[in-house]
């Protein structure tokens, strides 16, 4: 039993995995509310006068930043005579633990400005003084998490005032940076800070380059504004602009930063060359001519960052090379899907946010994908056709990776509104250096003739997306167009595998009333596959499409033809996606579609396991914000989905349960139920007749410590039982964080997992007596897979900018097969031997 499923709470998403799953930890920046207890409301406050509780409906609070007179020493004291000019704002409201209630220490804010920068000081009063002030000395980003031990203050900008846009700062009392632009963490700013501990408390001081941002043209600015701040010793968090806990929130209800006089935004260039060198050392065959015991690698590249204008930036790159990143984790995949890892490298991950289309909102769902159309590790892949070679070699020597020859990106907001996001890149051919196999039954010695072949052509990736924001960023319009083209020449064994090119274009709209309380998402996607008939064969009987399996009955998608048809060279196919929801309020709720027809086709560009569904969700749920004498939030998921294809048959059907808390002590506890009854599968056979899958029942349980302790432990653990009884999975899985100092962190994850499946696919063979089987055998066994984990992770950190890192996956998974046997007749559960 595979299953996936993912939940979001407020408007934060987390997937969850089948072996760990992950708590519903909102981000800080998601869930803060707070109230005043009886103040006069000052100029620069938030809140309501009188006690009352406010609102997001509430006027939003206004900041005046000052002209710079003076120099500023970015030391994090506030020493400098220029901050007297900037009148500070100090009316923040309490969000966490206690909502509606005055913060328990002061803050005060001052905002200046110059012709190249924004100045932020901030003062962090406590009543213990220095000793009340806890810190950690990590990496840039690694205390975004809203849960992570240490004081912080952070500053949120919207500098269009587009009601859609959060560029966030933030310091810690050790000078530890964080930033994120719409809650990518990928957006790494050149910018300066500094903090400071004294007898009252912290103070931070932030410089932000004009450069670093993008605003509109006009002479005098007015800007979004948010402020939080984190007292971690009592878990609270404050925050200037104030709504509930239950309210949508976000930059539509931002206050304001005012009296800024830019002229115009200043130009800069960034350029960060890199070098990579490697040493491996593996065993190597006897005879082999390509691989020594120890190889090493090296590999030179760079990246840059210029301002074209004041509203938009390029960015290029030479060779880029996921060598510059962290490994990917190892997994074993029996199924006949690739595995996704997410992107890592620098070029590809900033303002990635530009790029973003179709991305999938469920408060909980399993075994669904978003309307995705770009996927970039697809650029610099490694070699495609690397197994065709190896399959009749004896040796074989061939790249990683493709060579990225160049890339370049345009991201940014035109001065009409639109928000802009271009991307080329091209990709270098590639040849692997093999040995041909000897020939079947030959003894006799054969010659070390090398040959070489191509493994990937010269490829060139495009994307263009656009954004228009309306109704005061209320509604937003879009679309996106992508190409890829292959050099494939007259190369055969190349043009009949590989699509020459590939085309998709789409819309989007999202749509927010009442105050964002309800949403309106609508996506759709068209798309156009290109090539020799045989790379289309190929196509058409891939896992994601299976149109040649027998029974298949749809020949149509109600636009494009979807019949096999072994002539094809082009395929057309479409999707949509539409969710409606409630997204405020104690009781929230949401209606979702999720379609793509059967010759959807967007593989050479971006990640697609399937097409050819249906799929429609249903979820209402409950949320507790005000804390009790046990809890001090809850949350509460009922639902379930269903999905048909496009020959009719119901393919998915579930209901689900899920619930978490966060007790008074702030350990969290989550849970959730899935019952799946039998249902066809016309992907099990893989290509073959459909047949119906076992259904299954899954149980999973979580647990965490509070984890601003120096020791903090979490445990999860999952059952799921196959109604036919045969089927079991079961794993555990647990974590503990150590900090033996504020600049060490020390996490052992340890986990094993148990897994026996009935129905797993193991060959075809072809027999013409199979007659309700189209002349074939499918032929399944009972496997019974252990895998056993420890994920280690050591990280010393000297500087706010220099950290070592440790990193290790002792990784051991074994299977054993059993009781083969195969299916009865097409669209049946029963099985024989």
């Amino acid at each position: 039993m595979t299953h996936s499923p993912r939940f979001r709470r407020g408007r934060a998403l987390a997937r969850v995995r089948p072996l760990v799953v992950a708590l519903a930890a909102t981000p800080s920046f998601l869930i803060a509310q707070a109230a005043a207890r009886g103040q006069t409301r000052e100029p620069g406050s938030g809140g309501t006068p009188g006690g009352t509780m406010p609102s997001a409906s509430d006027p939003r609070p206004v900041a005046d930043a000052a002209a710079r007179t003076g120099s500023v020493s970015i030391d994090g004291r506030l020493d400098d005579a220029a901050w007297a000019a900037a009148r500070p704002i100090t009316g923040f409201l309490q969000q966490q633990p206690d909502e509606g209630k005055a913060p328990s220490e002061r803050t005060e804010l001052r905002f200046l400005y110059d012709a190249s920068a924004l100045y932020i000081g901030a003062r962090m009063y406590d009543a213990r003084g220095a000793a009340g002030v806890r810190s950690l000395l990590a990496r840039r980003d690694q205390l975004m998490d809203g849960n992570a031990p240490s004081d912080k203050i952070a500053v949120v900008l919207d500098p269009f005032r587009d009601k859609n846009t959060r560029v966030w700062f933030e310091l810690n009392p050790l000078g530890v940076k964080g930033d994120h632009l719409n809650g990518d963490e990928s957006f790494d700013p050149v910018w300066e800070g500094a903090a400071h501990v004294d007898s009252l408390g912290w103070t931070a001081e932030f410089r932000i380059p004009l450069s670093q941002l993008r605003f509109s043209r006009d002479s005098v600015q007015a800007w979004g504004l948010q402020v939080w701040r984190t007292i971690s010793r009592r878990n609270e968090q404050d925050m200037w602009a104030f709504w509930r806990l239950n309210e949508a929130g976000g930059p539509p209800y931002f206050g304001t930063l005012q009296g800024l006089a830019v002229a115009s935004q200043p130009r800069q260039m960034e350029f960060l060359p890199y070098v990579v060198t490697g040493q491996r050392f593996a065993p190597v065959a006897i005879g082999d001519p390509f691989h020594h015991r120890s190889t090493n690698t090296t590999r030179i590249g760079a990246d840059a960052k210029v301002n074209l204008t004041s509203n938009l930036t390029l960015d290029a790159t030479i060779n880029p090379d996921f060598g510059q990143v962290e490994v990917d984790p190892a997994v074993v995949n029996l199924s006949a899907f690739e595995t996704f890892f997410r992107e890592k490298r620098p070029f590809f991950v900033a303002n990635a946010s530009a790029f973003s289309f179709g991305t999938f909102k469920c408060f909980f769902c399993s075994n669904v994908s978003s309307l995705d159309v770009f996927y970039s590790r697809r650029i610099g892949r490694s070699p495609q056709l690397s197994g065709v070679v190896g399959n009749v070699a004896d040796w074989m020597d061939a790249p990683d990776a493709t060579t990225i020859l160049g890339a370049a990106k345009i991201t940014g907001r035109t001065k009409t509104g639109w928000t802009v996001g271009v991307l080329d890149a091209l990709t270098d051919r590639e040849t692997a250096r093999y040995v041909p196999a000897a020939a079947p039954g030959n003894t006799l010695p054969v010659a070390l003739t090398t040959r070489d072949a191509a493994v990937e052509p010269l490829t060139n990736y495009f994307m263009g997306r656009l954004r228009k924001d309306l109704r005061g960023g209320n509604t937003r319009i879009g679309g996106i167009a992508t190409l890829t083209s292959r050099a494939l020449g007259a190369d055969t064994v190349m043009r009949s595998r590989l699509r020459s090119d590939a085309e998709a274009v789409g819309v989007d709209l999202a749509h927010y009333w009442r105050q964002r309380t309800y949403a309106l998402d609508v996506v759709g996607v068209v798309s156009n596959v290109a090539g020799d008939t045989a790379a289309m064969r190929r196509t058409q009987q891939s896992s994601a499409h299976y149109f040649q399996r027998p029974g298949r009955t749809a020949t149509g998608d109600g636009l494009f033809d979807a019949a096999y048809d072994p002539r094809r060279t082009s395929l057309q196919g479409y999707g949509l996606y539409a969710h409606l929801a409630k997204e405020s309020g104690d009781w929230m709720w949401e209606l979702g579609q999720n379609w793509r027809s059967p010759g959807f086709e967007v593989n050479d560009i971006a990640f697609q396991s399937r097409a050819d569904y249906g799929w429609m969700n249903a979820n209402l749920v409950r949320q507790w914000t005000k804390p009790t004498a046990w809890y001090r939030n809850a949350f509460a998921v009922i639902g379930g989905q269903q999905q048909y294809n496009y020959d009719g048959d119901r393919t998915d059907l579930q209901g689900q349960i899920f619930g978490q808390v966060t007790l008074s002590n702030y350990y969290n506890v989550s849970g959730f139920v899935i019952h799946h009854p039998h249902v066809l599968d016309d992907r099990l056979m893989r290509g073959g007749p459909t047949v119906v899958r076992s259904g299954y029942d899954f149980y999973t349980l979580n647990a965490s410590s509070d984890s601003r302790k120096p020791v903090a432990v979490d445990a999860s653990g999952n059952v799921g039982r196959s109604t036919d009884n045969e089927g079991r999975s079961w794993s555990v899985s647990s974590g503990v964080s150590v900090r033996p100092s504020p600049r060490m962190l020390l996490r052992l994850s340890p986990s094993y997992s148990f897994d026996r499946t009935v129905q797993q696919y193991v060959t075809a063979v072809s027999d013409p007596t199979a007659t309700a089987f189209a002349g074939a055998r499918y032929v399944f066994g009972r496997i019974e897979q252990r895998t056993v984990a420890l994920e280690t992770r050591l990280n010393t950190t000297f500087t706010p900018t220099l950290t070592l890192e440790l990193y290790a996956q002792p990784f051991l998974s074994s299977g054993r097969y059993d009781k083969f046997q195969e299916f009865v007749r097409p669209r049946s559960i029963d099985m024989a031997a």
